[in-house]
């Protein structure tokens, strides 16, 4: 065998091992299936670089805190939010805030899944969001200013962006003094962790 040929296919070998890999790795993360009336959007998890934030959704997950909520803003050409007022627009109870952990390398992107918070970085519970553009301003950029933290990415959606820009695209209003509300309503009717 020439040198030439063993090097090639040694390096076919060392892709093929680190293809796999990859593919291993990407396997064990988590995935949940989140079901609305308008269609299924399933997502997977990054809890290697998010894992508190992991964590804290996987909570809500597991204790079926989401299911009966609503996607309660909704921005054309920057996000859909949900996962903290039930249909009526009644905010529902939820855990303590969870540590910002937007320095973790990962982007808004469209089709990332992220945590909604207030003004105070460190606010996040229950809400995310799912980006429907590539919104760079909400990337962490240093911890000096809260708008300069950032809004954790901690997933992506991996079926059903088709949905996602569904979603994103229904008319909407003011209700209950909130803007960018559906005027349709847009529930979740549960979410589940599939692995």
């Amino acid at each position: 065998m020439s040198r030439r040929l063993f090097l090639a296919l040694k390096a076919a070998f060392l892709s093929l091992l680190l293809s796999h890999a990859f593919t291993a790795q990407a396997a064990e993360n988590p995935q949940v299936l989140i079901e609305t009336n308008k269609g299924n959007i399933l997502v997977e998890l990054y809890p290697e670089k998010a894992p508190k934030t992991v964590e804290n959704f996987l909570t809500y997950v597991n204790e079926k805190f989401y299911d009966g909520t609503i996607f309660h803003r909704v921005i054309k050409d920057f996000m859909i939010q949900g996962g903290g007022f039930d249909k009526y627009m009644n905010r529902k109870p939820t855990h303590a805030p969870v540590q910002n952990e937007a320095d973790n390398g990962l982007r808004n992107r469209i089709g990332t899944l992220a945590m909604a918070r207030t003004n105070d970085p460190h606010s996040a519970s229950s809400q995310f969001f799912i980006n429907t553009n590539q919104n760079s301003f909400l990337d962490h950029r240093e911890k000096s200013s809260s708008r300069a933290w950032g809004y954790t990415v901690f997933g992506r959606v991996i079926k059903g962006m088709r949905i996602v820009n569904e979603i994103s695209h229904v008319r909407t209003g003011f209700k209950d003094g909130m803007g960018d509300v559906p005027a349709e309503t847009v529930e979740i009717i549960k979410a589940r962790q599939i692995k």
